[in-house]
């Protein structure tokens, strides 16, 4: 990764986009609605409503509360192609990932918590970050993922116009906890075109005992239906890169703390079962996680292992990494007749 320690990049001249793909944005940039979404951004920034946590502060004043401790510039941590992300995102040429500074959560085991709890990072203004966008497309990364941007839509938005109008092409990937407000999924309709949200918990309660938020689980669910809503299940192109569409995040967590089942069902009876999901194993105690047992310990492999059970018996079928032992037609068809009994993946 690099990023904003040292020199920024320098704006780049405008490039030929790809003939086949054409993001969402540009679109409205072409109709000067992009520009009208920045202006009403701002406004919403008088009186903040831009995430679930409604605080309701001035952020154009500054950042006395505001629970994400930002006022109207992003601060980013560092940028760069990563290709540890999901298989669609990050192809052969990685994921073009810009890590923001805070977030609007609390989580106890964040394993980023240095660059989300503890503000590793500096302030740009839309102009930088828009040099940010354009050199990870330079790059020759496959996508802008914005990683944790739930706090800083005003400023994307504002980037995005700039950048949108110097030949910026890739699509947005927008890789979000989860909390997002229906005013700010509203400014991105049509600007967007991969939403990514965590699904973290199945229930609220457990939401705020270790993220320190309220009514996560009913936040998230209208979220994660209003990102679908206006995308769709994930398209690929002949390479398998994603293009548009939801992608979904639920990280397994020890002692069944994370509802898995209960956010699987939702997601294949509510979302869709051709949701593309990464369900992750990767827990590992991290920040605060020794003060919250059973956080205080690794996932164990057999709770993995009941995650994965948990899927097939849902329906879903899009899982990342696996191998799938049939057609994507097949499986829809065996789960429009109730058919569907035997694995549809094969691990």
């Amino acid at each position: 990764m690099y990023g904003p320690v040292g020199p920024l990049p320098t704006p780049s001249t405008p490039s030929r986009p790809p003939l086949m793909f054409r993001p969402a944005y540009l679109a409205l940039l072409e109709s000067g609605a992009l520009e009208r979404r920045v202006a009403t951004a701002w406004r919403h920034l008088e009186s903040c409503d831009l995430c679930a946590r409604y605080c309701r502060v001035s952020r154009l004043r500054g950042v006395a509360g505001a629970v994400c401790r930002t006022g109207e510039k992003a601060l980013v941590a560092s940028y760069g192609p990563h290709h540890g992300e999901e298989d669609p995102l990050r192809g052969q040429r990685g994921s073009g990932t810009v890590f923001f500074t805070w977030c609007n959560l609390r989580c106890v085991f964040c394993q980023n918590w240095d660059i989300s709890q503890k503000g590793m990072g500096r302030e740009v203004t839309p102009e930088e970050l828009a040099a940010i966008m354009l050199a990870l497309q330079e790059a020759g990364c496959h996508n802008i993922n914005l990683v944790s941007p739930s706090h800083v839509v005003a400023p994307i938005l504002a980037a995005v116009r700039i950048a949108a109008g110097r030949g910026l092409h890739l699509p947005l990937v927008y890789n979000t906890g989860g909390y997002d407000s229906p005013e700010a999924l509203a400014l991105l309709d049509g600007v967007v075109d991969i939403y990514m949200p965590d699904m973290k918990y199945g229930d609220s309660d457990t939401a705020h005992r270790y993220s320190h938020v309220r009514d996560y689980w009913e936040v998230n669910r209208a979220a994660v239906k209003e990102m679908h809503r206006q995308v769709g299940d994930l398209v690929l192109d002949d390479r398998g890169i994603a293009e548009r569409g939801l992608l979904v995040r639920h990280l397994v967590l020890p002692g069944g703390l994370a509802g898995t089942e209960k956010v699987l069902d939702f997601l294949a009876r509510e979302i869709s079962p051709a949701t593309y999901l990464n369900l992750m194993d990767q827990y590992h105690p991290c920040y605060r996680a020794d003060e919250y047992p059973p956080l205080d310990r690794p996932l164990s492999a057999a709770e993995y292992r009941a995650a994965r059970l948990a899927s097939q018996r849902a329906g879903l079928y899009r899982l990342d990494g696996v191998e799938f032992a049939r057609s994507a037609r097949q499986v829809r068809a065996l789960l429009a007749v109730g058919g569907a009994d035997e694995p549809p993946w094969v691990p």
